[in-house]
């Protein structure tokens, strides 16, 4: 949950440059291949960071295929407006909905080490692939 607290940056910008430097080592033909396959899958900080803040609803961790943690955000989310809402349970569901605004504004605040870091995985995915080949 708490993602983008965990990500050390330098560490992450690390990763990138040495995969970088993996792919510099790859024939011509793979480096094709490489960039066919991750030039369409790679993920945009900016359009994660807005999803974010327009809509605190969890569609930025759908943006990056996390189906699990998007629903589960969007669960707690709607959990917290129907307790609102429609029972006397208006407490708890404040408290739901703070609770993920407090972690989604620390993801925010972190979405281009989170984005990089995603990319870096499916990077080091798609390199793998290709070596195995």
């Amino acid at each position: 949950m708490f993602e983008g607290l965990k990500l050390n940056k330098d560490l992450v910008e690390y990763q990138n440059q040495r995969l970088k430097q993996r792919v510099s080592d790859l024939s011509a033909e793979q480096k094709k291949d490489y960039y066919n396959l991750l030039t369409p899958a790679l993920k945009d900080h900016d359009t994660y960071a807005v999803l974010n803040y327009v809509l605190v609803a969890g569609l930025h961790h759908f943006y990056l295929g996390k189906i699990l943690r998007g629903a589960i955000n969007l669960a707690i989310l709607m959990t917290g407006i129907s307790l609102i809402l429609f029972t006397k349970y208006v407490f708890v569901g404040t408290l739901l909905i703070v609770f993920i605004l407090i972690t989604e504004l620390l993801a925010l605040f972190r979405s281009q080490v989170i984005v990089m870091n995603h990319n870096n995985q499916l990077s080091e995915d798609i390199l793998d692939s290709i070596s195995k080949d």
